[in-house]
């Protein structure tokens, strides 16, 4: 697979329904052995047990010429429960609404630096890319 956004997530952006900026937009830490990406999935629940400790939000969102930003994001060990997890494939971008059956998935990453990562114990961080499509462009 390669990095993709989720079709229903257009969908949802070209109606208005998810505010980059103002909704509660989280990263989650993804195992692909019980995990297939499809582009038609569309929420959170389709992941199901397959997310990996705990998701963290994404800090001073902007969407800036068609860029998708945030700050970088750091799974501490002791927040995000990463200290015995399996291997992790894939980060999932999703907009949080406190439920999964409503929660938009938004983007799927399976290549990226550091990919796949296997918890140590230790913090993950994620680096958003510094180049021009930042966490990703709509274009």
């Amino acid at each position: 697979m390669a990095n993709a956004l989720y079709t229903k997530f257009k969908e949802a952006i070209l109606k208005g329904e998810i505010d980059l900026t103002s909704d509660t937009i989280k990263v989650a830490l993804v195992d692909t052995g019980g995990y297939t990406f499809a582009a038609t999935h569309q929420f959170l629940s389709d992941i199901g047990s397959n997310i990996l400790g705990t998701a963290q939000t994404l800090a001073n969102a902007t969407v800036t010429n068609g860029v998708f930003d945030a700050d970088d994001v750091v799974f501490t060990e002791q927040a995000a429960g990463i200290g015995t997890l399996d291997a992790i494939e894939a980060l999932v971008i999703y907009k949080d609404t406190g439920t999964a059956a409503t929660s938009n998935l938004i983007a799927y990453y399976d290549t990226a630096t550091g990919l796949p990562v296997n918890p140590n114990g230790g913090d993950i961080t994620i680096t958003w890319d510094a180049g021009a499509n930042k966490i990703f462009a709509i274009g």
